[in-house]
């Protein structure tokens, strides 16, 4: 390295049969960039700590434990403390392995690990974490392995270390002599073995990463021999849905025809748990069939009297006064609103779980299992020890796997009624009871003078987000290391300041966030706060602009901050042909967003002249993230984050109705479909500009949303101010 890393790391060796090796790391806070404009913004919060930051500061005495495994036939297993959902995590993490051993990409096995409590806040996939938290260790863990493989090569041959080399799963001398990976595996475990150390490549001799990958699981998932939850073989474990009450959080106050339901054909118990009343049978029609047959009289919910209106309503009476009162200078003023959404994974919520009297066995996926090992063995009076909990490849999740409702759900159920159980949510049920994204009002003032931004003035008011799955441990553990203030703020606002942040010097800039208990269930959807708040500011970012008789584009190259985030612009301004003349009712639209580490923009083009049918035509994305581990899984990331823009800005959206989302499947929550997304999209990696990688997974919506809702501006003369912009009923509503 031609620098000291920000990361120290301490190796430890596990002695087995075959090599195993877990490493531990460290870390320090980054100081924020200095940047320069004529009427300067100071740093916020995100930008001297974030919460990936706080992430690798909490996993930091636990970073060592991770094992990789070289087996006999010279398999590299990794145990990975994450969970895959579809984000391309085994494919990144399975290249660093690779590429510190010198080995074959498809000699390595990326596989998840169970829960383990010993990691402590070290098992939470989430906030664009991963690959940040994780890049240091796993390199180490498996430079590592290769320094105690040479080392055990040199012992056998009589050789000194530095006269041997690796290549393709193998130790070379420099006389010809080559030896496997596997045929060393068991002399580099022995714990005498004399092992000089090991460090990491330096990023300029890398050969895999940074190189675009295809995903290892890819031929798996469009075959259908990747295996998700439903799809495992549990011996015994019978198909089991549950009837939910018609109203949010509402329950059971009884069951009158129980016997009846029993009787029908296939089904093997009906028993009632917190949530509703769960049927299992021989098979899935069955249960649905006799779960439909139920007759349940239900008591209220916490939600029951809130609908749309008076949500809005109660968001808006909650957003705290602005403090810049526009006195004698211009001023720019906005309000917006954004209606709750649902996660809509693919794969609807679902486990296994295997309850005994002295054990219970889940599976599932899980991005916090360690909470949900704790929680599930108190809900069930068991020890911890005695609950294992088997983390599973997941088909989506957009922060919903964060919770484990289904996992616990099935552990009941299967107690209940003292057998294995396959629980499956239906779509109806995934989409009106799970967790969805709040609901927000948001209020902008600007002032302006002489072609200068003199404040930036921001306040949001949300339905209340639920973080109780292990973010908030996290936060407490860490919060020494937050900057003055924000280390006694409450859990959302700390998560809300260390996550939000403004890339532009528009002077005195504040953004606050009052939460509005509401009773409706919440959770992180993909961007938490960022994807409403960044969307709103650049929608008057491009509205500033206008007022002040400049290009939208020109207008944020001369506000940012930092060169880098120039550099992002600037290509996806060339790259996209800003300013190309346009028909009437089609136009485009720019925006930018900087959040953990790494920095984009979107430019995208729309379609307005069907007002019934608005669409997005073409899209230009370009990405910073530092050191871009696999590119191709960037350009994955950054086109799911425009889908998500696309659904959530237009069209998708909850409607609430005396306490339940109207919507009850894909075809009433307006998701983009193929005909709904451009023909064109080009995603533009950036070269590394840095030795460590920056976040992605949240990354891609902000930018986007801000750019269709300019874009539509631009093609229709409106000022869009309530999203989605078409939310019409335009269905027949499920019963409840």
């Amino acid at each position: 390295m031609t620098r000291q890393s920000r990361r120290t790391f301490l190796t430890y060796l596990v002695a087995a049969p075959t090599l195993a090796v877990a490493t531990r790391a460290g870390a320090e806070t980054l100081a924020p960039q200095q940047a320069h404009a004529v009427i300067p913004t100071l740093p916020a919060p995100a930008d001297l700590i974030d919460l990936g930051d706080l992430f690798i500061l909490a996993g930091a005495p636990t970073a060592g434990l991770l094992v990789l495994t070289v087996e006999a036939d010279g398999t590299i297993r990794f145990r990975l403390p994450r969970e895959e959902v579809g984000q391309g995590l085994t494919t990144a993490v399975a290249m660093l392995v690779a590429e510190e051993l010198d080995t074959p990409l498809d000699r390595v096995r990326v596989e998840l690990d169970d829960a383990r409590p010993e990691l402590l806040f070290n098992q939470l996939t989430g906030s664009s974490n991963s690959i940040r938290s994780l890049y240091g260790p796993v390199r180490q863990c498996a430079a590592t392995a290769r320094a105690r493989l040479v080392a055990a090569a040199a012992a056998r041959w009589g050789l000194a270390p530095s006269l041997l080399t690796t290549e393709n799963g193998a130790v070379r001398a420099g006389d010809g002599r080559t030896a496997s990976y596997g045929e060393l595996a068991e002399a580099a475990a022995d714990p005498a073995l004399l092992v000089l150390g090991a460090t990491p490549k330096p990023a300029a001799e890398h050969t895999l990463v940074g190189r675009p990958t295809s995903r290892v699981d890819a031929r798996a998932m469009v075959t259908g021999r990747q295996q998700y939850t439903l799809d495992l073989d549990v011996p015994g474990a019978k198909p089991c849905v549950v009837r939910r009450p018609p109203t949010l959080g509402g329950t059971v106050v009884s069951v009158a025809n129980t016997a009846a339901v029993r009787a029908m054909p296939g089904v093997l118990h009906v028993v009632t748990v917190p949530t509703g009343v769960a049927v299992v049978a021989e098979t899935f029609g069955q249960a649905l069939d006799a779960r439909a047959a139920l007759q349940v009289t239900w008591g209220p919910g916490p939600a029951d009297h809130l609908s749309d209106d008076g949500i809005r309503a109660k968001l808006r009476a909650a957003t705290p006064p602005l403090l810049v009162p526009p006195l004698l200078t211009p001023y720019l003023d906005a309000e917006f609103d954004f209606a709750f959404v649902s996660h809509a994974p693919l794969e609807t919520n679902c486990a296994i779980a295997d309850v005994r009297a002295d054990r219970a066995e889940i599976w599932s996926g899980l991005k916090s299992p360690i909470v949900a090992r704790q929680t599930i063995a108190a809900e069930l009076g068991l020890p911890v020890d005695r609950v294992a909990v088997h983390v599973v490849q997941a088909g989506g999740s957009f922060g919903r796997r964060l919770f484990f409702d289904g996992a616990l759900e099935a552990a009941r159920v299967s107690k209940a009624c003292g057998r294995p159980v396959r629980l499956m949510w239906t779509r109806v049920d995934d989409t009106r009871h799970g967790r969805m994204r709040p609901a927000t009002h948001h209020r902008i003032r600007a002032t302006y003078a002489l072609g200068e931004v003199l404040s930036f003035e921001h306040r949001v008011a949300a339905a209340e987000t639920d973080f109780r799955h292990g973010l908030g441990e996290i936060i407490t553990a860490t919060a020494a290391h937050l900057p003055l203030g924000i280390g006694n703020a409450t859990l959302a606002q700390t998560l809300f300041l260390t996550t939000v942040k403004s890339p532009y010097h528009f002077g005195l800039t504040t953004q606050a966030l009052t939460e509005v208990p509401t009773g409706i269930p919440t959770g992180s959807w993909r961007s938490v706060y960022s994807a409403n708040t960044r969307g709103a500011e650049e929608i008057v970012v491009d509205e500033l602009a206008a007022r002040l008789g400049r290009d939208p584009y020109r207008f944020r190259r001369t506000f940012l901050k930092t060169a880098a985030q120039r550099a992002v612009l600037d290509r996806a301004a060339a790259e996209g042909d800003w300013g190309r003349a346009m028909e009437p009712g089609r136009a485009q639209g720019i925006a930018f967003h900087e959040e953990y580490k790494s920095r984009t923009a979107c430019l995208v083009e729309i379609d307005a002249r069907d007002r019934e049918r608005v669409r997005v035509t073409k899209a230009v994305i370009v990405v910073d993230v530092g050191l871009p581990v696999n590119p191709r899984g960037l350009e994955a990331q950054m086109a799911g984050g425009l889908v998500d823009a696309i659904s959530t800005t237009l069209r998708a959206g909850l409607h609430i109705d005396k306490g339940l989302p109207v919507e009850g499947s894909y075809s009433q929550f307006h998701w983009a479909r193929q005909q709904d997304t451009p023909r064109e999209v080009k995603v533009i990696v950036m070269p590394a500009t840095g030795d460590e990688p920056g976040g992605a997974g949240e990354l891609g919506v902000p930018a986007a949303v801000g750019a269709i809702a300019n874009a539509y501006a631009r093609a229709t003369g409106t000022r869009p101010r309530s999203f989605p912009l078409d939310f019409d009923i335009d269905f027949t509503p499920y019963p409840r």
